[in-house]
């Protein structure tokens, strides 16, 4: 059986750490039987059951439904603009499908398994986003992110879709924007966004290994700290516009500088929007104000969500390697003060299993979706824990944190392991489960809420399998 992918913490901690954690985490979800039986009625089934006597007094069920399954390690889902039929789906190995939402058939936009390397645990296809203005005839360009082969580099690449067929991407169009060499196997980052500004945002981890120290890891502050002619442990922001490229020399670099990016004309490199990131594993902007939403995830202790508003002008230090969280990194010799320009975390949590502790952090969404209940709401998840949560933000902090696991529990299938979030073009929520389950959260009619659950209850009465199907 294959490891579970790329967000897991423990592939970043120190040497004699790695291996026990690893243990622990990728055989208890890929090797044995889940220990803890499902015979109950979760929250959200009381809270339906109850509804039935009295309706006023509890609010609508919130709960998910699985859309497909059968796909290969998928860690990404997305949309086209303008297309409200069709989602499309990343898989690890070098793979973008195609589900259509009408009458769920599946097939392939575009195969990229012989360029992709993927036989590290957090290396694959990793990232994808459309131009925003896809859908015009004179458009069709998206953008990927993935590791490369033969030595694990991260690429950059824009592709544009077949003529006169928008549900298939055109291979021979390929078009390097950056290359970036790793290090290390882990702590790619991966993903890829855009906003109103039609410029496109990278984010890259640290380059992997512990600590952001050893080889390949500027020596005495790390790679996220250092932002001389180092990309690493950061958020990028380029113009991709293909009709210019202000590095013609650079094979590596094909793209222009945003003039009002934070280190134009300053000491630092010029691609760099944010810093101090140990492996940003899913951002997102919020579609209804632009907000910049990050996860990043932690090492030993901490786990965290970063916000900046839309009107940010760039710049921030999210701290990582000195701070893990909104302490201090425990690691002798590594945690220190905040830096300059330090920004705290809006959200961080304490590494465990408790209700609101988890190991590795996924990034999400703020809802803008057509169930009014969860309007504004950010959320979230941990993959090793298997939570999900959401948070609604309340100016430098947050007024509410949900957990909506138990409620969550699907109609078919299982989430055992989230490996993204993602977003259809009217706003719908996605849960992707790595072990090849997408999922929707949806508002469910409370008679037809508490009959499902009854049914959960009667019939799933043996601990579930957790291992990959």
């Amino acid at each position: 059986m294959s490891a579970r992918p790329l967000p897991v913490a423990g592939a970043g901690r120190s040497s004699a750490v790695r291996p026990r954690l690893r243990e622990r985490w990728f055989l208890a979800f890929l090797s044995r039987k889940h220990e803890m039986p499902i015979q109950r009625l979760r929250a959200c089934s009381a809270c339906c059951l109850l509804a039935v006597v009295l309706p006023a007094a509890i609010p609508s069920c919130i709960t998910t439904e699985r859309v497909t399954f059968g796909l290969s390690r998928p860690v990404f889902v997305t949309h086209a603009p303008e297309d409200n039929n069709h989602l499309y789906i990343v898989e690890q190995a070098g793979r973008i499908k195609v589900l259509n939402l009408t009458n769920g058939q599946i097939s392939i936009f575009l195969d990229l398994t012989s360029l992709v390397q993927s036989t590290g645990n957090e290396q694959g296809l990793l990232g994808l986003v459309f131009h925003n203005d896809y859908a015009r005839p004179e458009n069709g360009y998206f953008y990927v992110n993935y590791t490369a082969k033969p030595d694990g580099a991260t690429k950059v690449v824009e592709y544009k879709r077949m003529a006169g067929n928008s549900l298939q991407g055109d291979p021979n169009s390929a078009r390097l924007l950056l290359r970036v060499p790793q290090p290390q196997t882990n702590h790619n980052g991966g993903w890829l966004g855009t906003r109103a500004d039609d410029l496109l945002y990278i984010a890259l981890g640290d380059g992997g290994g512990g600590n952001d120290d050893g080889t390949g890891h500027t020596i005495g502050v790390g790679n996220a700290q250092d932002i001389d002619q180092n990309l690493l442990g950061k958020i990028l922001r380029i113009n991709p516009n293909p009709a210019a490229d202000d590095f013609p020399g650079d094979p590596d670099r094909n793209y222009t500088i945003p003039p009002t990016n934070p280190f134009v004309g300053i000491p630092g490199d010029d691609e760099i929007w944010s810093y101090g990131l140990r492996n940003p594993w899913r951002c997102s902007f919020d579609r209804l104000t632009g907000d910049f939403w990050i996860a990043d995830v932690g090492q030993d202790s901490r786990e965290e969500i970063n916000f900046r508003p839309a009107n940010s002008p760039g710049g921030e230090n999210y701290g990582w390697r000195l701070r893990e969280g909104s302490i201090q990194t425990p690691t002798p010799g590594i945690g220190g003060p905040p830096p300059p320009g330090n920004v705290n975390p809006l959200y961080d949590y304490a590494h465990g299993s408790g209700q609101f502790e988890g190991s590795s952090v996924t990034g999400g969404y703020v809802y803008r979706g057509p169930i009014a209940e969860l309007q504004g709401k950010y959320f979230f998840g941990d993959y090793v824990n298997q939570k999900v949560w959401s948070l609604t933000r309340s100016g430098s902090t947050y007024s509410e944190l949900t957990d909506w696991t138990a409620k969550f529990q699907p109609d078919a299938g299982a989430i055992n392991g989230i490996a993204s979030f993602g977003e259809d073009s009217v706003g719908n929520l996605y849960i992707v489960d790595l072990d090849g389950e997408i999922f929707r959260v949806v508002k469910m009619n409370p008679l037809a809420k508490a009959a499902r659950s009854v049914a959960s209850a009667v019939t799933q009465t043996v601990p579930r399998m957790t291992g990959r199907r």
